[in-house]
């Protein structure tokens, strides 16, 4: 659905991607995350065909994302979106439907279905007038006005209360599970944990590691054994008035076992704890 290949754009000389690789799958949630100045606002925009690479080359089902049919077939949402404050929520996207020439019946009806599924009952009040959430919720709807078949969303959640934020974020899955490809970006790691199929990870403009989160665990992070002992054993340490060794695989537990036995104590506990994305985000982005 969507490629990526060797994408690589400048901006008065400075490099803001370089040599970025990718592949977006039909009907899949695709993250792009990374730090400030990591480059996934300018990979985002590219792929929306507003932004043209300085080498490279990027695909959307084929064609130029650039291209006005391309186009049209895309809803993008930028971090920040302001609205047209006089106009109410309503004529604010009928003024959008319009300009994708949206049938008027087929565009009422697409809105307000699309605002229900929202939970925005404020149609008629001036957006000027709405909190920052409400306003969030107009600019989604915004980018379904024209009924895409993908979406390129740039920190969708941005800046909102968490009870905003998880409809948000639950509301781009179940995007996806009606068969919309949904590309996008977040700060919160745990919302790109939650809803992501795959993923990559920027830093410095250049994609520092990919796949699903299992794949980038394998590669990047692994499981822990954290083992309770009632007696010390070797690396172990004090905790909540026992022991504890963390372990990496099964082989060392069981060693822990044998020396626990041996030191006449038990175990326990045995957990396992698999890294979560911010830690395997945070070992990547230091290590390059």
């Amino acid at each position: 659905m969507i490629e990526v290949r060797d994408l690589r754009k400048e901006y008065a000389g400075h490099v803001a991607v370089e040599g970025s690789t990718f592949e977006v799958d039909s009907g899949e949630v695709f993250g792009v995350v990374g730090p400030n100045g990591a480059g996934k606002t300018t990979t985002l925009k590219t792929v929306a065909g507003l932004v043209e690479p300085t080498s490279g080359e990027v695909r959307v089902a084929g064609d130029d994302p650039a291209d006005a049919d391309t186009r049209r077939s895309l809803g993008y949402l930028p971090e920040e979106s302001p609205l047209y404050e006089d106009m109410t929520a309503t004529s604010y996207l009928r003024f959008f439907a319009d300009l994708y020439d949206v049938p008027r019946e087929v565009a009422d009806e697409r809105i307000g279905k699309t605002l229900d599924r929202l939970e925005l009952d404020r149609r008629e009040t001036r957006t000027g007038d709405m909190s920052k959430g409400m306003k969030r919720k107009v600019a989604v709807a915004r980018s379904l006005v024209n009924d895409p078949e993908i979406l390129v969303y740039d920190e969708p959640a941005s800046g909102l209360d968490p009870l905003t934020t998880n409809y948000v974020v639950e509301f781009v899955r179940d995007l996806a599970d009606e068969g919309k490809t949904v590309v996008f970006s977040a700060h919160n790691l745990y919302h790109v944990e939650r809803v992501c199929d795959r993923l990559i990870i920027m830093n410095e403009g250049e994609v520092v590691a990919r796949g699903t989160l299992d794949e980038i665990r394998d590669e990047h992070g692994g499981v822990e054994y954290h083992v309770e002992t009632t007696v010390p054993v070797e690396r172990s340490e004090p905790h909540d008035g026992n022991h504890r060794v963390v372990v990496e695989n099964m082989d060392e537990v069981e060693s822990v076992r044998e020396q626990t036995h041996d030191e006449g104590g038990e175990v326990l506990d045995i957990r396992t704890r698999e890294p979560s994305l911010e830690d395997i985000f945070l070992d990547v982005a230091e290590g390059t």
